[in-house]
């Protein structure tokens, strides 16, 4: 976690909007390029849905756990059950002991085992037995000062449909969440992943694009890095202080992405400690940012894809988004044996594949990487000086 949250003011706000729905309409999507700050923004609303009445379950989505139905309603309901331990529901009557026998109702915490013995002796598909345990969970919460659950989940992209598998877990999570929702249940999704997220969520339910308010993570505007590097500086009464023109300097080489702030704030600082120096080494600090970073996504490319991720860093649009077309037509004036149509449609699905490029909601790609361009730039000029 950064020591300082900074830029996100406006995606605070909306997911607060969001808790104030009753019944839910809306579940929260928030994607974004790897480093944008995705887990720890999804960190900072724990906090704030807890202030505001509500559960919270949720961790990281590894595709072991998602790959099967089974798998992600075992994985939902052992997140559950973290909450649920303080609550109680109806079991089997009892009888008391003594002259005069009458059967009192005893009361069951939902643990971990209730749930999953409830879950399997429910009858009906995968998806039934899911919302009758969510239903008892929500019966049990009306006695407690909760207003609802958020299930929150990191790296959701790793979540697909395999239908030649006849496995349908993305299908599953948003038939049963929806379901639920009708019935006035205040259960919200809250989704985090890279931007080929959306684009899976729509290919399992057309209806997805209505169920989520999505939210793009982008790079912080200047004035939003600037606050990130200075503000844990103030705050921790730290004797570095940097000069105007190496804050300018970090916000050009980071490009406002939070992860490199971090990357390289924390560089420049291990250098004063060392040296005292408060100026900033800007050739070895993208070197050890290469080496750190890029490099092993680098390596994921083969030569002829690593010919055409250079082409497209030459295109005047490479760090926001471009289209086969412009690769053809870029190829012809920079390479020998120019790309031909059909092999760049086949190594742009390879190079989603690998997680170097995705395919945007407009129909066009970009880099998956942020300043991916920039490193490629680069590598191509330290080839032609050895």
């Amino acid at each position: 976690m950064p020591p300082h949250l900074a830029g996100r003011e406006g995606e605070i706000k909306e997911f607060r909007e969001l808790l104030k729905q009753d019944p839910i309409l809306r579940n929260l999507i928030l994607t974004g390029l790897r480093g944008v700050g995705k887990t720890v923004l999804l960190d900072t609303l724990r906090p704030v849905a807890i202030q505001e009445q509500w559960g919270w379950v949720g961790t990281d989505l590894s595709e072991s756990a998602s790959i099967t139905e089974d798998r992600i309603a075992i994985r939902i309901l052992t997140d559950l059950s973290v909450y649920t331990s303080d609550l109680t529901i109806a079991a089997k009557t009892r009888q008391i002991a003594g002259f005069h026998r009458e059967d009192q109702p005893a009361r069951e915490a939902l643990t971990h085992q209730v749930i999953l013995r409830i879950f399997n002796e429910t009858p009906g598909l995968i998806a039934d037995k899911l919302k009758h345990v969510l239903e008892l969970v929500w019966g049990a919460m009306q006695s407690h000062d909760q207003r609802g659950i958020v299930f929150a989940y990191d790296e959701a992209q790793n979540m697909a449909d395999h239908a030649e598998k006849n496995e349908f877990p993305l299908s599953l999570l948003l038939d049963v969440f929806q379901s639920v929702q009708r019935k006035g249940m205040r259960f919200i999704l809250v989704l985090t992943g890279l931007p080929t997220l959306f684009s899976k969520l729509v290919e399992a339910r057309t209806y997805s694009e209505r169920m989520f308010h999505v939210v793009f993570l982008d790079h912080l505007e200047a004035a939003a890095s600037r606050e990130a590097i200075l503000v844990p500086i103030r705050e921790a009464k730290c004797p570095f202080q940097p000069t105007d023109q190496a804050v300018g300097a970090i916000i050009k080489i980071t490009g406002g992405y939070p992860y490199f702030i971090q990357f390289v704030c924390k560089e420049v600082y291990d250098i004063w400690l060392r040296v005292g120096n408060r100026s900033i080494p800007i050739a070895e600090l993208l070197a050890k940012l290469d080496v750190d970073f890029f490099s092993a996504r680098w390596a994921k490319a083969t030569d002829r894809q690593r010919d055409l991720l250079r082409i497209v860093a030459q295109l005047p649009t490479c760090d926001a988004e471009f289209t086969g077309l412009e690769i053809v037509a870029c190829s012809k004036q920079f390479l020998r044996k120019p790309f031909s149509s059909s092999h760049v449609n086949q190594m742009l699905g390879s190079l989603q594949d690998s997680g170097l490029v995705y395919k945007n909601r407009h129909g066009k790609y970009s880099f998956a990487v942020p300043l991916l361009g920039q490193f490629i730039k680069r590598q191509t000029e330290q080839d032609l000086t050895t």
